[in-house]
């Protein structure tokens, strides 16, 4: 870990927006520390700056409670800038539905919850002295399907993403406390393995007439987590090419 140089912790870093924030951020000179259940591509972990990966399940605390663990290792001491809970799940049923309020299985919504919102809440906690230490920033991923209906996306992921909102909001307040910021980045419909061929309905619905990219919404991250945004916090930030005003 190179001391002069800021750290972040990125969740979901092995593909879509958490990896291509993980990029942004090594080119831009942070150490990276990242976990996802997958491991990150080789030529991903020969850069210096992407000092530690942990392969974490984020539905399980205990596996949660080891990558911090592990982390604070890693960190050996120094301070901690900036956390992106990026990692999310959005499941289907056996059938290929998407889990609504009246199909699918109740313990799926469960394990949804556990990715898409606990798991914020548990990092947050557990990272909360080194941030404190770093006057560092927290970073949630919603999504636009947490504001409104969206055609595809299942009830399970959108209510998850909405708690996800309001848990950023109240954080916000509380973490203010600790000289730490805590804002959110709502993404539209970006072009990452979640998006299945029907999304492309949906693009005459997007005033910039196209979808966006991941590197659009890492863009957004960084912002929100460096010293550019010194004085926003409890902001929850639309990456969704005008999309979200309709």
């Amino acid at each position: 870990m190179e001391k002069d140089k800021k750290t972040v912790i990125i969740t979901g870093a092995s593909r879509g927006i958490g990896h291509a924030t993980a990029m942004l951020f090594m080119e831009r000179g942070w150490n990276i520390i990242t976990c996802s259940r997958e491991d990150v591509p080789d030529e991903c972990k020969r850069d210096p700056n992407w000092t530690t990966h942990i392969p974490t399940d984020l539905s399980k605390p205990a596996s949660i409670n080891n990558f911090i663990t592990e982390a604070v290792k890693a960190l050996n001491g120094a301070p901690l800038h900036a956390l992106v809970n990026n990692a999310g799940l959005s499941p289907k049923t056996p059938y290929k539905e998407r889990l609504g309020c009246l199909n699918g299985d109740i313990d799926a919504w469960h394990e949804v919850f556990e990715i898409n919102f606990f798991a914020a809440l548990r990092l947050s906690r557990g990272f909360a002295s080194e941030l404190h230490k770093g006057k560092g920033a927290i970073v949630n991923i919603t999504s636009i399907a947490g504001h409104s209906i969206h055609p595809f996306a299942g009830s399970a992921y959108s209510i998850s993403k909405a708690a996800l909102s309001a848990l950023t909001r109240e954080m916000a307040n509380e973490f203010a406390a600790l000289d730490v910021r805590v804002n959110a980045v709502a993404p539209g419909e970006i072009e990452t393995s979640m998006i299945q061929p029907e999304y492309e309905a949906l693009i005459p619905r997007i005033p910039l007439e196209r979808m966006g990219s991941p590197r659009d919404v890492a863009t957004t991250v960084h912002y929100l987590c460096s010293e550019d945004s010194n004085y926003v916090t409890g902001t929850e930030i639309w990456v969704t090419g005008g999309q979200h005003m309709f």
